[in-house]
């Protein structure tokens, strides 16, 4: 028994995919494949239920993954460790970001943290389920930070630094009967037609969590997937939306209003798991991140 073996055994148990978790070990799925079957023999079990859509663990698999993931966090430790005596910062960290995160300039962050930093190996996810799904994610260790928004109770095992927050206005047609106010109270919007992204999106989570606060119900009609797209959908008299400043811009056909009596603050934050130490790199990044943001 190896560490790539082991490596290569917690990639598939947490991709739950040979494909997927080859790309993130950067080498071939057969050789995934060959050192998995190595391993199962070495130890005289079946690791891993290759017969269902997606691999799962056998009860063999399931004691050993624990124990195969202390291992490597053992290894990273020890590898940095002897980097921090040697002054320079290796390996690689795993980043979940938003797919619609102007409120922080990654690009420009992740430069700063490259030329700070060139010999760690950075690899970024866009979350295609929301926040919710970058929480599972760093739970499942299949990320070690990721930028989220996550309002209201921080999720069990996380923990959150906030960075920034947009606050959300309403948006509607110009030929909407509140196209020509300034502003709203949210008990007007009662059981109206809403525009809004699916459950598990932050800006969701804001939306619903003001209207239940404040007993309004609400309809949402049409989940979007992208929310730079969503005054499109106001626009052509599809329903009406919460968004946040930064998507608006000076967009034609469309009104915003500012909504009274409710807590529409959308925010961004960095999060990480609770239960395991950052490695160096990790600690390296969140380090740059909180000197950009002054914190």
């Amino acid at each position: 028994m190896d560490l790539r073996q082991l490596e290569y055994f917690v990639a598939v148990a947490e991709e739950g995919n040979f494909t997927r978790a080859a790309a993130r070990v950067h080498v071939v799925q057969s050789a995934v494949s060959a050192a998995i079957k190595t391993l199962e023999r070495e130890l005289g079990a079946t690791l891993l239920d290759r017969n269902s859509k997606r691999v799962l663990l056998t009860g063999a698999g399931e004691a050993l993954l624990p124990k195969a993931q202390a291992v490597l966090d053992a290894a990273a430790e020890a590898r940095d460790a002897v980097a921090q005596v040697e002054g320079a910062i290796t390996g690689t960290v795993r980043v979940g970001t938003l797919t619609a995160m102007t409120l922080i300039d990654l690009p420009g962050l992740l430069g700063e943290f490259h030329r700070r930093h060139p010999g760690v190996l950075v690899r970024t996810r866009a979350a295609t389920s929301g926040s919710q799904g970058l929480v599972e994610q760093l739970l499942d260790r299949r990320l070690d930070l990721a930028f989220a928004s996550l309002p209201g109770e921080v999720p069990p095992g996380i923990v959150l630094d906030e960075l920034a927050h947009s606050v959300m206005g309403l948006v509607v047609p110009h030929d909407h009967p509140l196209a020509a106010r300034s502003e709203v109270s949210i008990a007007e919007l009662a059981g109206m037609d809403f525009i809004d992204s699916p459950l598990g999106y932050g800006n969701r989570a804001v939306a619903d969590r003001a209207f239940a606060l404040n007993a309004v119900p609400r309809r949402v009609t049409l989940e979007m997937s992208d929310i730079f797209t969503g005054v499109d959908y106001v626009r052509n008299g599809l329903g009406i939306a919460l968004l946040p400043s930064y998507v608006l811009g000076d967009a034609p056909g469309v009104a915003t209003l500012e909504v009274t009596g409710a807590d529409l603050r959308w925010p961004i934050g960095l999060a990480r798991p609770a239960d395991r130490a950052p490695t160096a790199a990790a600690r390296a990044l969140i380090a740059v991140v909180h000197e950009t943001f002054g914190r």
